[in-house]
């Protein structure tokens, strides 16, 4: 009987995949694969996951490191979810913690639990800093303390949030007419972050943005709002 024919796929082609240290039992993470996806776990002994924002296939660990060897994967009665126990290198988690797991609700609070085995930072240290320090935003967005300068941000609203971009554009602007080419990287920087913070308010990931300008590669600049300005 073949696995494939047993699964039901979701309207978009995707299966709920959760995965478990094959050792303990501990729930890891939870995330989605596809056909291909679930193939190219079968075939490598490496899981692989379908990711809906950026709409691509990935390796877990690809470039962390902290990849995940497949020992076994069972199917749900249903047919419509995935275990997969794993021999887990690292964190699974992308802020650090062996677990995706990590918040427990306690009534109407949460509470975190177990300290971070890894340094959210290498995780991503040969991927695009952009969607590294995006994920460290949405993560104070949804985990906030009152010292973080994120938290606060969201804390305050989107006026808040927007205020700083206008700031720091202005700021940026600044540095530009003076050519100290330290303060233009310094002021650039200060205006990417801020823009990642209006990014993580709606939950619209870096990729969406990439995947703008790859749209627009190649278009005049010229020809390129002209289109836009005839879409209205």
């Amino acid at each position: 009987m073949s696995l494939f024919d047993q699964i039901k796929f979701d309207e978009n082609g995707l299966v709920a995949a959760i995965t478990r240290d094959a050792d303990n039992g501990e729930v890891l993470m939870m995330a989605w694969m596809n056909r291909e996806a679930l193939e190219k776990t079968v075939a490598t002994g490496k899981v692989h996951y379908w990711s809906r924002s950026r709409r691509a296939l990935w390796m877990k660990g690809e470039s962390s490191g902290h990849v995940q060897t497949v020992r076994q994967i069972r199917l749900d009665c249903d047919g419509d979810a995935l275990l997969i126990d794993v021999e887990q290198e690292g964190a699974a988690c992308h802020t650090g913690r062996r677990s995706c797991f990590y918040t427990v609700v306690e009534g109407e609070g949460l509470r975190l639990e177990g300290e971070k085995t890894a340094d959210a930072a290498s995780l991503y240290a040969r991927t695009d800093i952009l969607d590294a320090l995006y994920h460290v935003i949405q993560e104070r967005r949804r985990n906030p303390s009152e010292k973080s300068y994120v938290a606060s941000l969201y804390a305050r609203g989107l006026d808040k949030i927007l205020g700083k971009i206008g700031e720091e554009a202005t700021e940026t602007a600044v540095a530009g007419k003076g050519g100290n080419r330290d303060e233009i990287v310094s002021e650039t920087a200060d205006l990417f972050f801020h823009t990642l913070v209006l990014l993580g308010h709606y939950d619209l990931p870096p990729e969406r943005v990439y995947a703008e300008l790859r749209r627009r590669f190649g278009f005049s600049g010229i020809e390129e709002k002209e289109g836009r300005g005839k879409k209205g």
